[in-house]
């Protein structure tokens, strides 16, 4: 008898540690939970390593890709209260490739020359026209050549130039750069105005092809100084489980039309539903294109959900620019009614002498 109860207390003692053992009548679900966690935080860091947005839910979490170190944590704790040694190697493993993947991704490259055009830009996403009040309180204080907008109805197009439209140019109070009498315009299909998009321009805007798209993502040259700057307003769809091939698919357009631009000064602004996690953005960063955020240093900055920003959130609206341009200041507002942050740009155009 004292020799089966020295095997079963042996037994009960010894054990795979590659397994989940319940110690002290509750850790096996701690364990096992730390286990899901961890594999699920797997699964889009390895989708973040193929480079690959793969299929739902992935593209959305990639989204979150910083975030991802809270559950990571989570698990690392369960594990440590399991005495789960794989899972504690698991968890410090996943913490090192999210750390690694949290640095900023994209060229900074320094052109040379003298400064030939200073712009500001101004890119904000008003959620059905809801925040055109608070945009325009915004840009009059801002005074940015450049404006972006998307989800711009009917009604906001109409605030808008009477705010800023050449009807205002007629007024002797109005300073000459809270003016904006050049557009080039997607009008919204829709009540809701999803599908709207307006590009408003302090200088002379000659019209171009922009891209087709679900919503409006319009596009213009303009005359900055004697330079001509080629302008693309993005607003692809969201990477919607329904919707993730046409997301794609419209990334993949401005993918292409940053490839056949960035010789030239080119400005390409907006809601681009997408952050440096995800496939689809980085191979229009792979071009030559570069982030304003990223050249001031605030890559990770959140920009949307506006409720929960800066505190949470990803940046998914951008200012992306050409080769040429330097970027010197970047600034994230706030704005009412909408789900998104205003983002300002002051950018510097320089070439060869």
């Amino acid at each position: 008898m004292a020799l089966r109860g020295t095997t079963a207390e042996t037994d009960k003692r010894t054990g795979d540690d590659n397994v989940p053992v319940p110690r002290h009548g509750g850790t096996r679900p701690g364990a096992w939970f730390a286990a899901l966690l961890l594999l699920t935080v797997s699964v889009v860091l390895g989708c973040r390593m193929a480079d690959t947005d793969a299929i739902t839910p992935v593209p959305q979490l990639l989204a979150f890709l910083p975030w991802l170190l809270a559950p990571t944590g989570i698990a690392l704790l369960f594990a440590a209260l399991a005495h789960w040694r794989i899972g504690l190697v698991w968890g410090v493993a996943a913490l090192a490739v999210i750390a690694w993947y949290i640095e900023p991704y994209g060229k900074t490259m320094e052109p040379g020359g003298v400064p030939v055009a200073e712009i500001r830009v101004l890119t904000a996403n008003v959620e059905f026209g809801r925040a055109t009040d608070s945009l325009i309180e915004t840009v009059s204080k801002q005074r940015p050549d450049l404006v972006f907008v998307q989800e711009c109805e009917d009604t906001c197009e109409k605030k808008l130039n009477q705010a800023f439209g050449k009807s205002a140019a007629k007024n002797k109070d109005k300073a000459k750069d809270s003016v904006y009498p050049y557009r080039q315009i997607v009008e919204s299909s829709t009540s809701e105005g999803s599908d709207g998009s307006v590009i408003l321009s302090r200088h002379p805007l000659t019209p171009a092809k922009g891209i087709p798209a679900t919503m409006g993502m319009p596009g213009a040259t303009a005359d900055v100084d004697g330079q001509e700057i080629h302008l693309q307003l993005a607003h692809p769809m969201p990477p919607l489980p329904s919707h993730l091939g046409t997301w794609r698919k419209e990334l993949g357009a401005l993918r292409d039309y940053a490839a056949a631009n960035i010789g030239r000064p080119t400005v390409v602004a907006g809601d681009f539903n997408a952050t440096q996690d995800h496939a689809a953005f980085r191979r229009i960063l792979d071009t030559g294109f570069m982030d304003g955020a990223r050249l001031t240093g605030d890559t990770r900055t959140p920009s949307w959900p506006a409720l929960t920003a800066p505190a949470f959130g990803a940046q998914i609206d951008h200012i992306l620019v050409s080769r040429g341009f330097t970027a010197t200041r970047t600034r994230f507002l706030d704005l009412d009614d909408t789900d998104h942050r205003a983002l300002v740009v002051d950018l510097t155009l320089r070439k060869s002498t």
